[in-house]
């Protein structure tokens, strides 16, 4: 999908401020509320533009460490896997992939045994690996648009 250069700085404010009223939007784009709506609607309806969002620091809310799990589910078992994972308020993302794991799983933890506690919940459906996360040297952002 092609994107404009007042599309991009739309996209570039947004992303900094997902609150940000469309007045503000209209004055940086050089463009009329009324103009700079419309061209957020045509994104929305797009695609580009799927939901305005927060973005919680789950340090906040009392949990200090992050973990990256790899799970390869026992054969017959990735149904299985699947929905206890979604079941899993602590796993913020998770990813299936290709290779020999499944899927790639990032969970927020109050501590190891909490891990434990979580990947009790799987032990007996998949084989898991993993990995602590020491600090985030390049947080989740957009690709180049």
């Amino acid at each position: 999908m092609s994107l404009d250069d007042t599309d991009r700085q739309l996209l570039g404010l947004l992303q900094v401020d997902a609150r940000m009223p469309i007045k503000t939007l209209a004055e940086h784009i050089g463009l009329s509320a009324p103009g700079t709506a419309d061209r957020l609607r045509r994104l929305e309806e797009r695609g580009i533009i799927r939901a305005y969002t927060i973005e919680v620091d789950p340090h906040a809310l009392g949990y200090s460490l992050q973990a990256i799990v790899r799970i390869k589910p026992l054969p017959g078992k990735l149904s299985a896997v699947m929905k206890v994972l979604e079941t899993i308020p602590e796993l913020s993302e998770c990813d299936k992939v290709t290779g020999d794991d499944c899927f790639i799983a990032r969970l927020h933890l109050r501590s190891i045994e909490h891990l434990d506690f979580i990947l009790a919940r799987i032990v007996d459906k998949a084989e898991t690996n993993s990995a602590i996360v020491k600090s985030q040297p390049v947080t989740r952002r957009l690709p180049a648009f």
